[in-house]
């Protein structure tokens, strides 16, 4: 199996170094913008090679994908049009990490167009493709689906993620910054009653204490996938819940929730002085980018971490034999 995994930063190299070890894959082509870290990838891979990609350009990563068997995108967002084309152009599968926001003007919709829409496309040229198959979105959603084989009916799903992995260094983010502060700065969304639902950034807190984490925690509304994609096939997979909320805490949330009310994450311009300045563009201009590097990763730890604990939980609401129950897991 021939693999391309289009952007190698901190997911795409951890996808590449996993195939690396898998006895069907043959070959990995490591592509990106980013010569340097295509070049850092390769050098540890015993099937890899290396290829610099214009991922704004349909024809590049066609040029890069000839013969490929899948194609992973660990690209920022705004380019999944250009991959999703090109994997129908070479009839390559094609998986990605979270669902692009850049197909319609309502996001919404431009996950159903992926489901119906290139569904049909991938479907008619005998390959698959799958959307939002990360850890969360992706096996939060697995862990769901397991979750609710135990109930008759399902009512409501709570998903709940507290992150607490703080380096020593200045490092909010140990993924793309890009997409962790278009998330936070953004309406969440939320599947109630039946229907998905806009609801504001920050809102609706729960609160849990579990004995692993030894306090009481806050997980609030946060822009995910979950809820909308678990929604639209509610009835299909998750025996017709219909409350399903994504809930999101700790070290992320903590570090955004007061840019967010101050107004720093916003894309309106605002004057200082006569210079105009779009604050979300000034905040991540100024964040670390997420480590990728194999050498920069061991330094992190090296150092050691100031915490390093966490939730990934799920809750199963509904009924089985006559009685209300919660699956846990």
């Amino acid at each position: 199996m021939k693999i391309v995994v289009l952007g190698v930063g901190a997911q795409g190299s951890t996808v590449a170094q996993l195939m690396d070890k898998e006895e069907n894959v043959s070959q990995i082509i490591c592509a990106d913008y980013d010569e340097k870290a295509v070049d850092e990838l390769v050098k540890i891979l015993s099937k890899g090679s290396g290829a610099r990609v214009d991922a704004s350009n349909i024809e590049d990563i066609v040029r890069v994908s000839e013969g490929a068997d899948l194609i992973v995108n660990a690209l920022p967002l705004r380019f999944g049009p250009q991959v999703l084309e090109a994997a129908l152009r070479v009839e390559a599968n094609y998986q990605d990490f979270a669902a692009t926001d850049a197909l319609q003007d309502d996001w919404v919709e431009g996950i159903r167009t992926m489901y119906s829409e290139y569904g049909e496309k991938f479907k008619a040229i005998g390959k698959t493709a799958i959307i939002s198959t990360g850890s969360a979105p992706g096996l939060i959603c697995v862990v769901s689906r397991d979750a609710v084989r135990y109930l008759d009916s399902c009512d409501t799903i709570n998903m709940l993620v507290y992150e607490g992995v703080i380096a020593k260094r200045f490092l909010p983010f140990w993924w793309s910054p890009e997409v962790a502060i278009s998330d936070m700065s953004e309406d969440a969304y939320a599947f109630v009653d039946g229907k998905v639902v806009l609801t504001d950034a920050y809102s609706l807190p729960e609160f849990r204490t579990w004995d692993y984490i030894g306090k009481e925690v806050r997980m609030v509304e946060h822009a995910h996938d979950e809820p909308v994609i678990m929604g639209i096939n509610a009835d299909q997979f998750f025996k017709g819940a219909k409350n399903i909320y994504f809930k999101y805490g700790g070290a992320g949330i903590e570090f955004a929730e007061p840019l967010y009310r101050m107004g720093m994450l916003s894309d309106e311009p605002y004057s200082i002085d006569g210079v105009e300045v779009v604050p979300k563009r000034l905040v991540l201009d100024m964040l670390p980018a997420a480590p990728k590097y194999r050498e920069e990763i061991k330094e992190i730890l090296d150092e050691g971490l100031e915490l390093d604990t966490g939730a990934f939980v799920v809750e199963a609401i509904g009924m089985k034999d006559g009685k209300k129950v919660m699956v846990e897991t």
